[in-house]
């Protein structure tokens, strides 16, 4: 049984105080974390003296709040096993798991539908397959076929490359995990920005021993003196951006920006990871020159925004000695990309420019359609326009994300709150809203959201006596 500790759970919840009772505040934080998976079914909390004391408030706080969860079906206590984490209805994990794919309206998730071609394609590839049953089938590096297409493409971009500089993986997170288990030790600091891809702060807290923050601004994008002091201050060994619209504010980082960016990290001897899974999905914007263009930075790619999710194709553009050495990390990890995968991926690439432009219409009538409804719904929320990507990072001028995120749920809309893509709480302010969904399942979620936002009223009337962080 896994067991979390208070200070980490301390950590997990962030500025849960949000007004109102301090308990149920604190029971609806852990039961967000719940839901949204950050606390995994089946874990032991903390006791009610040790959480208490870590988050400075008394035991009856605690355990009034561990009262109401159990009250809920959120957790389930026993004598001597501590309370353990469920959820209401549900008896196991899978169980749970099961029931939540089931889900038809799933928000929380900024992705699209396969793509027309795969199908087709898919069966190109199994009639291929046969012959390539001769070999063993294990290649940590990837079908040089189908590396020779991806160099190509970086080529295209202006980045002269050759198989050798690519390594062919099972996704970008597999990607960016290797990288970090690769490149990073357990007493390195790494940068990130704020917001960013939940999945990536995971990956790297596993390896770093720090994170340090660099500020991404929907309309002003990255900050120029925060880049310089936190290379100065933190020295990162490695540094993860997401230049090209960015995952979720949608900003894309102009080039003066990315050669100050290439210039710190050289000054510093700090390794640069950019993450290009969103760079192709243009929708009247244009991202800019890879960051390869502008020093020695390891790209990462991915099929799975652009063409499918369950494509599980991603890559790394690297200097080769690079690539060997993420090779001999790899073995201890896996043994090679599955052939009829990169198969699919081999043949979509040769249409690729095609599946772009149906995503770009796509994203447009997406973006077009989400943009009207919030701002016609919720005139008070700043709604930014964006220029490519998956979704916007809406502010929603007071700091209840997760409470109306929680609410949200309960309407039969799970939905990012903001602190899921921040750390220690931040971005309570914001919402990240996906554009991805067909216009009708757009306007459910817009109503049940506006629902939502009518039950959080109370406690946005409530001034309480903590004041979260605001960014």
């Amino acid at each position: 049984m896994m067991v979390l500790t208070a200070r980490r759970l301390v950590t997990e919840l962030g500025a849960w105080r949000a007004g109102g009772p301090a308990y149920s505040a604190l029971a609806d934080r852990v039961r967000l974390l719940a839901l949204d998976g950050r606390i995994p079914l089946g874990t032991r909390l903390p006791a009610e003296r040790e959480l208490a004391s870590e988050l400075g408030v008394s035991r009856t706080t605690v355990a009034a709040a561990y009262a109401r969860l159990r009250e809920a079906g959120y957790l389930r206590s026993t004598r001597g096993s501590g309370s353990v984490v469920t959820i209401p209805g549900r008896h196991s994990p899978v169980e749970d798991i099961e029931a939540r794919t089931a889900t038809t309206l799933d928000f929380s998730k900024a992705a699209l539908p396969a793509a027309p071609q795969v199908g087709e394609a898919s069966l190109r590839a199994a009639q291929a397959l046969p012959a390539y049953l001769g070999g063993t089938g294990y290649d940590p590096l990837g079908l040089p076929r189908l590396r020779q297409a991806l160099a190509e493409r970086y080529t295209a971009k202006g980045v002269p490359t050759e198989p050798e500089n690519i390594m062919v993986t099972l996704g970008a997170q597999h990607a960016i995990s290797l990288i970090t288990k690769t490149f990073l030790s357990r007493a390195d600091t790494a940068l990130v920005e704020a917001p960013s891809y939940p999945h990536a702060y995971d990956a790297l807290r596993l390896r770093a021993r720090k994170l340090a923050t660099v500020t991404v601004d929907p309309r002003r994008g990255w900050d120029d003196h925060g880049l310089a002091q936190t290379f100065r201050e933190a020295r990162p060994a490695l540094a993860y951006v997401m230049p090209d619209f960015h995952n979720p504010t949608g900003a894309v980082m102009p080039a003066p920006q990315r050669q100050l960016l290439m210039d710190l990290a050289r000054r510093h001897d700090s390794l640069v990871v950019a993450d290009e899974t969103t760079a192709d999905l243009r929708i009247d914007g244009a991202a800019g020159a890879p960051l390869a263009n502008y020093g020695p930075a390891l790209l990462v790619g991915s099929m799975g925004k652009t063409v499918w999710g369950g494509l599980r194709i991603g890559w790394i553009r690297a200097e080769r000695d690079k690539i060997r050495r993420l090779e001999q990390s790899r073995y201890a990890q896996d043994l090679g990309t599955p052939i009829l995968e990169q198969l699919i991926a081999l043949d979509l690439l040769g249409q690729y420019e095609e599946i772009l432009r149906y995503r770009t219409v796509q994203l447009r009538e997406g973006r077009d359609h989400a943009e009207e409804l919030l701002r016609s719904h919720f005139p008070q929320w700043d709604v930014p326009h964006v220029a490519g990507g998956l979704c916007t990072w809406v502010n929603i001028g007071e700091p209840v994300s997760s409470q109306l995120a929680l609410a949200a749920r309960e309407g039969g809309l799970p939905i990012g709150a903001g602190p899921r893509f921040g750390l220690g709480g931040a971005f309570e302010r914001f919402l990240r809203f996906p554009l991805s969904y067909p216009a009708e399942e757009t306007s459910l979620a817009v109503e049940i959201l506006a629902e939502a936002w009518h039950r959080v009223e109370p406690l946005r009337r409530v001034d309480g006596d903590f004041t979260p962080a605001l960014v």
